[in-house]
């Protein structure tokens, strides 16, 4: 009769487990403190992306088709918002304000790094005072008329991914997936 009672009280436990078990494992994976603190990842991806003169610029097409160019973005502020000025009449124009979502991905492959990959809400600037404000100076050498060229893109930031070797910012053990900010 006891063997019978302790039977029963496994069968009880095992079934109180596989209850209890998936709600554990999400209290336990959620609990996990981050391999790497925000302000490190940040100041990861701030080093990256103002030592890099050029990045690549990721839109979406009408067809839905990812369209990704070279990019010289102005220099990066407080934030992370990104600037670029272009022509007014380009492809990726009509594309952000058919779809503003972007990447912008930051790599210096020659010294290998590591890389940023933002992703945000990009809006076309249409602003003469702010344009004037950002002027590169070579633009009156080649562009004469610039002021009614260019436009602006303003790239707010989404989500952020970073991988930095030097600064030991490497991707999670077993899935490799590098570390990543959402704002």
């Amino acid at each position: 009769m006891k063997l019978l009672h302790t039977q029963k009280n496994i069968k009880n436990l095992y079934i109180l487990i596989l209850f209890l078990a998936p709600g554990l494992f999400s209290f336990f994976a959620q609990s996990q403190t981050p391999l790497f603190p925000r302000d490190s990842i940040l100041a990861a991806a701030r080093d990256i992306m103002q030592s890099n003169q050029y990045c690549a610029l990721v839109t979406v097409d009408s067809t839905g088709q990812s369209q990704v160019r070279t990019m010289n973005p102005f220099p990066l502020g407080d934030e992370l918002v990104i600037w670029f000025a272009t022509n007014r009449s380009s492809r990726k124009v009509s594309e952000i304000k058919n779809d503003p979502r972007v990447s912008v991905y930051y790599a210096d492959h020659n010294h290998a790094i590591g890389y940023v990959n933002l992703i945000g809400k990009a809006e076309i600037i249409d602003d003469k005072k702010l344009l004037v404000k950002k002027k590169r100076e070579y633009w009156e050498k080649y562009i004469p008329d610039w002021k009614e060229v260019f436009v602006l893109i303003k790239i707010v930031p989404e989500s952020i991914d970073v991988i930095h070797y030097s600064k030991g910012i490497t991707g999670e053990p077993g899935t490799n997936r590098s570390p990543q900010i959402t704002f």
